[in-house]
């Protein structure tokens, strides 16, 4: 018992240590992240101000209540479903095409610089890079013109607004899951391809039974992250439509809509919105999870 009593003492010096290194960061996580994250919780159920906290008015679920019949979180809960929808599986298949093409050539490490220099661009002046080539006499519609197509103004057009934002999301966005992509496939083992090959596997018939079905967990990773990243679009359409969501709503995204009610001081009901949001794409997330894993359990 005697000989125990040091190492014990050892050991619980060590702990304390080691806590006392993660203090910090324990520390800097809960308030920063930790307690925002309960506090507006809280506050989603009060008709809560910044600039009048002491006249907060608790209303229960109503803030989550009144959200459902909002025409205007409605339609910006709309447009980002649509936005989500069309740009991850085509961001997805395009980063996919991509790692496969650039895998095969010399100089990769060259082209993993260049696809992936717009991910560390800045979205803002990615934006207006992109602005000034939709613009009515911009390069796109000097390109139509060639072929007497007279192009519209994109950014003015509540038909064409959203779809040109989804072009410049999946321009700058590709770089990072086609790295991804690349990863995964310098991973693949070798010794699958030879059986494969011995067994005149080649081409398509190749792609499709042994390097997508073993890149499945690298997609699901880079489904679920394009899939956060697009329901939490922000920055292309708050600079593209200066703050308004417009024209007409068209480019109004859920946490445009959340920064915009929160800028009106009405932050009980943005907090709400940014609940409503965590658990929508929580749900997602779970919904491809178990998608991916039936199909794993069934082989496919």
């Amino acid at each position: 018992m005697k000989r125990q009593r040091p190492q014990t003492r050892n050991r619980f010096d060590q702990a304390m240590a080691g806590y006392l290194f993660l203090l910090p960061a324990i520390v800097s996580l809960c308030v920063f992240l930790i307690g925002p994250i309960f506090y507006a919780l809280y506050i989603s159920f009060f008709h809560f101000s910044f600039l009048d906290p002491q006249n907060k008015q608790f209303i229960g679920v109503r803030n989550y209540i009144h959200l459902f019949a909002d025409p205007l979180f409605l339609r910006a809960l709309w447009n980002t479903t649509l936005y989500a929808i069309v740009v991850v599986p085509v961001q997805t298949a395009i980063a996919l095409f991509l790692a496969l093409i650039v895998n095969n050539l010399k100089g990769r490490t060259f082209f993993r610089i260049v696809y992936y220099l717009p991910t560390v661009t800045s979205t803002v002046a990615t934006s207006l890079m992109f602005m000034f080539i939709f613009e009515p006499q911009g390069l796109v519609n000097n390109f139509l013109k060639l072929f007497g197509i007279h192009g519209p103004n994109y950014f003015n057009s509540p038909t064409f607004a959203l779809p040109s934002i989804m072009a410049i999301a999946i321009w700058s966005s590709v770089g990072q899951y086609m790295i991804i992509y690349l990863a995964g496939l310098q991973d693949l083992p070798a010794e699958v391809y030879e059986a494969a090959a011995l067994d005149g596997a080649t081409g398509w018939r190749l792609l499709r039974y042994i390097t997508l079905p073993l890149l499945k967990r690298t997609t699901f990773l880079n489904v679920v992250l394009s899939l956060i990243g697009t329901f939490q679009v922000f920055d292309q359409m708050d600079v593209i439509s200066q703050g308004t969501g417009g024209p007409l709503n068209s480019t109004l995204s859920v946490v445009l809509d959340l920064f915009n009610q929160a800028m009106s001081q009405n932050m009980g009901y943005a907090s709400a919105i940014g609940f409503v949001l965590f658990v929508i794409i929580l749900l997602l997330t779970f919904i491809q999870k178990f998608f991916f894993e039936r199909n794993d359990e069934a082989g496919v």
